[in-house]
């Protein structure tokens, strides 16, 4: 959206505080309905309502972040990115817009897979270090950054640098490229480099580490107990090195208690003394993030409303704590989903003027953050133009991006073990008895050997969410070999299967705690059967040390992303690099990233 004249807005030394203010908020509009409750409200956003277009020009709204109920296709995400554009343009103090989304590639992609390149994520790329280096990280940030550009958005909230060093981590573990903080470095800084070579500002996150925690901050708050040492060394040492080599845009904040950095406390709404999250904490986003560190660009907070924060906190109290603490940007601070919700907007940014006139918040401190996010635009922002929906098109899911997308798959796969039965010889094993977790990823590894096999194989399946266990070892039996996959930590509530399996969960649901018991049952049947078993692990590696005693083969791959499903197809890179390995058509070369103890 070409500004008329931007260097007017840019060059003004002190803008009022109300639309510094509305610099300093980032909003998510998944869903409004323009009646309704705001509770019930899940209607996508997916074309700018003029009352949320008003909203951004009034208030003087910094940024918005979209997710994958705006995103349903490349018109019309295209469209709304103008569209977004448009409406801050009408503001009194025309800003261009943040738009951001979390485009991190593997499990954390907002973006429809069969149209965006969203590739096979970090512990994918952190397995082929060893043979390739930094070259898949700038390759595949490069390519992500393309294809959000040609769409319009220019925040992308990645990469993650957090060091996985826990196996029970329920929200990093393939999100994090490896366990050595070294090496998390040099592929993050990799990462941001190539990111903001095409116009796209990285956000690194989540400051300072979320590597080693067993509560996902989205449900709760979680706490890190290290002591100074370790923190300095592992959770610290990448941000620390990309600060120093190449300082991202942004940096993101996370929801988590470091008692060894900030041992004080807080009140929350509840009326208890608390620790102070590293959101809220100014010893750690101020005098250890901006001094000690010495990072100068935005920081802005995760989002506001997880439970890490507003279990804790109301919307404003939480919004003047972060920025007290000396964040700049305040992310997701309240929903917005109907008309009403308005209102709580403008009573957050009257709290919010209220709170410099009476100097709970710092004037000096809330214009320097101003400051600090208007330079950052006019840095990538000065000039931007209409998004165009045949650039976008010819840019998102081409088949340059696909190939790179197909050869980091194949170069993460990672041989773990093998006695002798890899690659299979399907001359002689042509019945095959294929476990995964769900129908939809049965389909694809079954289409996948299918695809690369010099025989007819003959393949049966069953799905952990759902089946009958008398038919499923009685399949093991009539198998020449079989081959497993499990997905741990458990798939999230979005990623269930196909309606087959809904049809059969009725009558043989598994709950997801169960499905390890159940295939580690299945296992033990295909061992006392003398039935040659290969197990692939199929997101975070540390499960391999519970199958690998019952498995002849195992292979890892980090990602299981179905990107095409039709009535005849069902396919990701994963399942069709796993094939060439398992039929030898290709060699296994990842390393694995982490330590399987």
């Amino acid at each position: 959206m070409t500004m008329s004249n931007p260097s007017t807005v840019f060059a003004k030394p002190e803008l009022p505080i109300e639309v510094q203010l509305g610099q300093k908020l980032m909003l998510d509009f998944r869903y409004f309905c323009a009646q309704g409750q705001s509770k019930t409200c899940r209607e996508p956003m997916t074309q700018l309502p003029e009352q949320l277009a008003q909203v951004i020009a009034n208030y003087h709204i910094g940024g918005v972040i979209l997710f994958s109920e705006n995103t349903h296709d490349t018109q019309q995400i295209v469209n709304l990115n103008n569209q977004l554009q448009a409406a801050a343009q009408k503001a009194k103090y025309p800003l261009p817009l943040f738009i951001a989304i979390d485009q991190e590639g593997g499990r954390v992609a907002r973006i429809n897979r069969e149209q965006a390149t969203s590739f096979t994520g970090n512990m994918s790329i952190g397995a082929t270090y060893p043979k390739h280096g930094t070259h898949y990280a700038s390759a595949v940030a490069e390519v992500i950054a393309k294809e959000l550009t040609s769409l319009g958005i220019n925040v992308n909230f990645a990469p993650t640098v957090d060091v996985n060093m826990n196996a029970e981590n329920p929200v990093i573990n393939v999100r994090s490229f490896s366990e050595n903080p070294e090496l998390v470095a040099k592929l993050g800084a990799a990462q941001v480099k190539a990111f903001e070579q095409q116009g796209v500002i990285s956000a690194l996150k989540h400051f300072p580490g979320h590597g080693d925690t067993h509560v996902d901050s989205h449900t709760g708050l979680p706490r890190v107990d290290h002591d100074t040492d370790t923190i300095w060394q592992n959770d610290l040492a990448p941000f620390k090195s990309v600060i120093d080599s190449n300082p991202p845009g942004m940096i993101m904040t996370a929801h988590i208690q470091y008692p060894a950095l900030d041992s004080s406390t807080l009140k929350n709404k509840h009326g208890q003394q608390m620790l102070k999250p590293a959101t809220m904490s100014r010893t750690i986003m101020h005098d250890l993030l901006r001094s000690k560190l010495g990072y100068q660009g935005v920081v802005i907070t995760d989002a506001l409303d997880m439970a890490g924060i507003s279990d804790f906190f109301d919307s404003t109290s939480a919004v003047i704590e972060t920025f007290n603490a000396g964040v700049d940007i305040a992310l997701m601070p309240l929903a917005i989903r109907t008309p009403d919700d308005i209102k709580q907007l403008e009573q957050l940014l009257e709290s919010l003027t209220q709170a410099v006139k009476n100097k709970t918040l710092n004037h000096d401190e809330i214009s320097a953050s101003a400051n600090r996010i208007i330079t950052l635009k006019q840095r990538y922002l000065s000039n931007i133009a209409p998004a165009s929906s045949a650039i976008a098109k010819a840019t998102l899911g081409n088949p340059g991006h696909r190939k790179l997308e197909a050869e980091l798959a194949l170069a993460a796969i990672t041989q773990v073990k093998n006695e002798q039965l890899l690659p299979l010889n399907v001359d002689t094993k042509k019945k095959i008895h294929v476990i995964m977790p769900d129908m939809r990823k049965c389909e694809a590894m079954q289409q996948a050997l299918r695809a690369f096999s010099k025989a007819p194989l003959q393949i049966t399946c069953n799905s952990l969410q759902g089946f009958a266990p008398n038919l499923a070892e009685q399949q093991i039996s009539d198998a020449d070999v079989v081959i497993a996959g499990h997905a741990s930590p458990q798939q999230s509530a979005v990623e269930i299967g196909g309606m087959e399996d809904v049809a059969k969960l009725e009558k043989y649901a598994l709950s997801r705690q169960q499905q390890p018991q159940a295939l580690e049952a299945l296992l033990r049947w295909a061992k006392k059967q003398n039935k040659p078993t290969v197990f692939i692990s199929l997101r975070a590696p540390y499960e391999i040390k519970q199958f690998a005693p019952l498995s002849d083969a195992v292979l890892a791959s980090y990602a299981y992303n179905i990107d095409v499903e039709t009535d005849r197809q069902v396919s990701g890179p994963a399942f069709t690099a796993l094939a060439k390995v398992i039929l030898g058509v290709a060699p296994a070369n990842g390393v694995l990233p982490v330590t399987i103890k």
